[in-house]
């Protein structure tokens, strides 16, 4: 079976969620939130830097829960067409706290 090409707007979009989900585990360690979502740690990395773009919703669903994000606010902000001219932060786009550079390892 052969797989078509992502768009750039699929790969935006993959992006947007490796954003969100970066910004939402804030100072916690990647292994942390990985472990909790059952998850390899690398796999996790993959899926924050947009490498992984489009996880499966088992995935981005276990995700969701570790993080105590809503698949509702993760669908409208990765989603969201203004957000890409947008100059707002993703959690930020989300309503949820923003974490500042330097605030934890």
């Amino acid at each position: 079976m052969v797989r078509t090409a992502l768009t750039p707007a699929e790969r935006a979009r993959g992006c947007r969620l490796g954003a969100l989900l970066r910004e939402a585990r804030g100072a916690r360690a990647v292994a942390e939130i990985a472990l909790a979502a059952g998850l390899s740690v690398e796999t996790l990395r993959k899926i924050e830097s947009g490498r992984i773009p489009t996880p499966t919703f088992f995935t981005v669903a276990a995700l969701a829960r570790a993080l105590d994000l809503s698949l509702d606010t993760l669908a409208h902000t990765c989603d969201a067409p203004s957000y890409e001219t947008s100059t707002a932060r993703p959690a930020a786009a989300a309503g949820l706290p923003t974490v500042t550079a330097g605030a934890g390892g």
